[in-house]
């Protein structure tokens, strides 16, 4: 590590990968990426950064908790990555986009180049759909070459038919038979219904961003450099601009002079990042115990996350169970009642469900988990101190508000009707909630509270419109660019890990090019 680079970007998660990569391909930039976590490379990766089945909790980790529900007694696991490719690294690979009116809404609020226009173009560049590519060739017109990248650096793959478990299988049949269409691209503009996730896992690996960005011809690049176990205390800012990064790796603090700081760590860190740096609220700082260079009222204020819940049972039919399979492989995306987003509830059965019977022992069940995708609720972040290493205390306040708990009921109710549908009936016994619970639409409600927990999709915590300009910066502060899942002015109605990629690959373009989003039209 050198004493200066022209940019620096702090988290090399899906982000910061991205950016890094794309800013490097010009030699016009001198860049280095860091990352509190370690870099296991280009092509040699541990089993469970492999293992595309399945999330990673603990070995690559945080080690963060939440409190789920303002109700609730206990924090649990918030698992985020920490690592280079960051939670891509380890999270379940969903690679969906949202829908068009997900962009259009930010647009809406005054951001004109975030709408689906304009967005679009980088969805395409950055995926490689090989169920695209393979119905491209065999000329069947399934798949629309206009609605999908064909060389990107992401690979995607669906499920096949002969992968499906059958629990899987059997949802997908049931909701075809409950009255909802069969589609294949859950990718295409206006697709509802069910069908197989897009998946950015191939043969059961995962390909995250780091795997997709940082292979080893950009690795190989002179103008990056990749520091691991480096952890960021704080943004130097001098006279309004950034001079540098406060940088501690294997316990020695030093300061690395960048004429440009991109951050990148995510939406749990980065305004923590900020606040160390006395860029956020004028109270927060002066609480902190940071003097304020900025007073920038949004940074950390609010929290989005898709709330979760779910129906777990057990299996009555020997088999039904899958660990081997990936967790999910099939998703039904709809409207409910009273929303105006397509797809903003997407129920997907779970292959597996680990049930704790005692002495430390578990055995597999299945489930129905539902995710509510345009919460009207928020959650908080704070921090204890303004100590580097302090984690943030999360409240996620899910279902506090009346409209998410009624999308949480229908998500719920709708569940247990298709488990009641040949040819779900009769292969599973609901066991949380209990079926008399189910059918109790009182009961269901006041149970939401301890039936609910994160969707593992954390965002807006420094949004566009509010704490910056639509080109990341805060007021005042030249040479700083926000840009990851912090951004997000609303949060879109699906999985949030392609809009993060589609943030990057837009903001790794202007960073490279010296351009502005004014400029990308």
């Amino acid at each position: 590590m050198r004493a200066a680079y022209d940019t620096v970007i702090v988290g090399a998660g899906s982000a910061g990968s991205v950016i890094a990569s794309r800013m490097t391909e010009s030699s016009a930039h001198d860049v280095l990426l860091v990352e509190a976590g370690p870099d296991h490379g280009a092509e040699m990766r541990p089993a469970d950064l492999r293992d595309g089945t399945r999330n990673s909790y603990r070995v690559h980790d945080w080690g963060l908790s939440h409190r789920a529900s303002t109700s609730a007694a206990l924090r649990v696991p918030m698992p985020r990555g920490r690592v280079v490719g960051g939670s891509s690294a380890v999270n379940t690979c969903i690679a969906l986009r949202g829908v068009p009116a997900d962009y259009d809404e930010w647009a809406e609020r005054g951001l004109a180049a975030w709408s689906w226009e304009r967005c679009r173009p980088a969805f395409l560049r950055l995926e490689r759909d090989l169920d695209c590519l393979d119905s491209v060739a065999r000329g069947d017109g399934v798949f629309d070459p206009n609605e999908h990248g064909m060389d990107g650096p992401l690979p995607i793959r669906r499920a096949r038919e002969d992968e499906l478990t059958a629990w899987q299988r059997g949802f997908r049949d049931a909701c075809i038979a409950h009255g909802f269409a069969r589609i294949d691209d859950h990718n295409a503009t206006g697709a509802l219904g069910v069908g197989p996730h897009p998946r950015n896992a191939i043969d059961g690996v995962r390909q995250d961003a780091a795997r997709s960005w940082l292979g080893r011809e950009v690795r190989a690049r002179g103008n990056l450099a990749i520091a691991p176990h480096t952890h960021v205390h704080r943004i130097v800012v001098s006279r309004g601009r950034v001079t540098g990064v406060e940088l501690e790796h294997h316990g020695v603090v030093r300061t690395v002079a960048a004429k440009r700081v991109v951050l990148s760590a995510g939406a749990l860190a980065s305004p923590g990042v900020l606040l160390r740096s006395g860029l956020g609220p004028k109270a927060e700082l002066s609480r902190l115990g940071v003097p304020c260079v900025r007073d920038v009222p949004a940074v950390g204020v609010r929290l989005l996350d898709h709330p979760g819940t779910a129906i777990f049972a057990w299996p009555t039919r020997e088999g039904l169970s899958d660990t081997s399979a990936s967790l999910l492989q099939i998703a039904l995306r709809l409207r409910s009642k009273h929303s105006r987003f397509d797809g903003d509830l997407q129920l997907q059965p779970g292959s597996y469900w680990f049930f704790p019977i005692g002495a430390g022992l578990s055995v597999p069940g299945v489930g129905v988990m539902a995710q509510i995708g345009k919460p009207v609720g928020h959650g908080t972040l704070r921090f204890r101190d303004a100590h580097p290493h302090t984690l943030p205390t999360i409240d996620s306040r899910l279902f506090s508000e009346p409209a998410d708990r009624a999308v949480a009921l229908e998500a719920l109710e709708l569940g247990r009707a298709l488990m009641d549908t040949p040819p779900l009936r009769g292969l599973s016994r609901p066991v949380w909630p209990r079926m008399s619970r189910l059918r109790d639409r009182a009961a269901l409600e006041a149970l939401l509270p301890s039936l609910c927990d994160s969707g593992y999709h954390p965002s807006g915590t420094i949004p566009m419109g509010e704490a910056t300009d639509d080109f990341g910066r805060l007021a005042d502060v030249e040479g700083l660019h926000v840009a990851d899942a912090s951004l997000f002015p609303t949060i879109p109605t699906a999985n949030i890990h392609l809009a993060v990629l589609m943030i990057a690959e837009r903001f790794g373009a202007w960073l490279r090019d010296g351009r502005t989003p004014s400029d990308d039209r």
